[in-house]
């Protein structure tokens, strides 16, 4: 396989299998690995409808040791059943779940980067309605598929603080669907992104959408902020994503470093009081945020433009170090897909 792992962007390559479980009549089939990465739909199909669909993101590594594993995809697992239920959509069996996670990664194992290349296996479970649907009601039908791509670091040359603005737009409402995994939470983000770039800005730093005066996430990740005496924050509220990634987080800033965490509601002008601030997720892990702009009104963390602040570094290379094997994991956090091969 000729591969330049240490050039790969992130970005989609095909790979060879992909897994693919049907829903009709009321129960799963057994599913089955294919090479075929088509999906064929009728034109009414209810994804293509009403966007009934949700997905999940998560990653494959070789760890030091030489192991190939697989980060938390229990949570994985369960995050897709609360989507599943929001959206009207039967649940796949978290087992399941988990099993098929492995069948993929297990039959695509050479396209698992090697330790140290800065490369790792992205991996997509998602599911959609496939029945033809005309009146506005849930598929009959649904197919769920996991496709995996090895993908490079989502920043080259290492993470540098970005620039957020405070946007016009709303990312979801109160008793909406902004805690679930929904394809369309993502749909109605695009053009708000599209505009923040347009304008020179990294994300979008969106506020609640009743009182537009808390912090909530931006368009594709979860956000801390780090205190002038070191305790690390993250904004509380129910149209959050439950990013696994800032869960992981929150458990290392405590557990591991020996610093206070804490989740709570943070109003919009009290962000100039943290010394650090981060997005976090599957992709980049943590991303420094320098600067926040809201309508004119500029805040820049002491932390900086240049690099990351001292906390989020921390943070940065203690789950990095867990999920690659070089510290000890808590128990349950790696899914061992192969063990290291025995030397010949």
């Amino acid at each position: 396989m000729n591969i330049d792992w240490s050039n790969l962007g992130f970005g989609y390559m095909q790979t060879e299998y992909r897994y693919v479980s049907n829903y009709k009549d009321g129960k799963w089939d057994d599913g089955e690995l294919t090479k075929d990465s088509n999906v064929v739909l009728n034109e009414s199909a209810g994804v293509l409808q009403y966007a009934q669909t949700c997905f999940e993101g998560m990653k494959a590594y070789r760890t030091e040791d030489g192991r190939v594993v697989c980060f938390r995809p229990d949570l994985n697992a369960q995050r897709m059943v609360e989507s599943c239920k929001r959206l009207e959509m039967p649940v796949f069996p978290e087992d399941r779940f988990i099993d098929a996670v492995k069948q993929v990664v297990k039959k695509n194992i050479d396209f698992v980067p090697p330790y140290g290349s800065g490369a790792t296996l992205y991996i997509r479970p998602y599911m959609f309605g496939t029945n033809p649907v005309m009146g506005v009601k849930p598929a009959d039908e649904y197919q769920f598929r996991i496709f995996v791509s090895p993908v490079g670091p989502y920043f080259k040359g290492g993470i540098k603080p970005i620039t957020l603005r405070v946007p016009d737009f709303d990312r979801a409402a109160p008793l909406g669907t902004g805690h679930v995994k929904a394809g369309l939470n993502y749909a109605m983000s695009l053009h708000a992104i599209v505009d923040a770039h347009n304008q020179g800005y990294n994300e979008n730093m969106y506020l609640d959408s009743a009182t537009r005066t808390k912090v909530e996430e931006t368009g594709g990740a979860n956000i801390i902020f780090v205190t002038k005496d070191n305790k690390v924050i993250t904004p509380k509220s129910g149209t959050i994503l439950p990013s696994i990634t800032r869960r992981s987080l929150m458990y290392v800033a405590k557990h591991y470093l020996g610093l206070e965490a804490e989740e709570r509601e943070i109003k919009i002008e009290e962000i100039g009081n943290f010394k650090e601030c981060a997005l976090c997720g599957t992709a980049a892990v943590l991303s420094p945020v320098g600067k926040v702009v809201d309508h004119g009104k500029i805040t820049e963390f002491p932390s900086g433009m240049e690099k990351a602040g001292e906390i989020t570094q921390k943070l940065y290379d203690t789950l990095t170090g867990i999920q690659m094997g070089r510290i000890e994991a808590p128990e349950g956090w790696i899914y061992e897909i192969e063990p290291v091969k025995a030397a010949v």
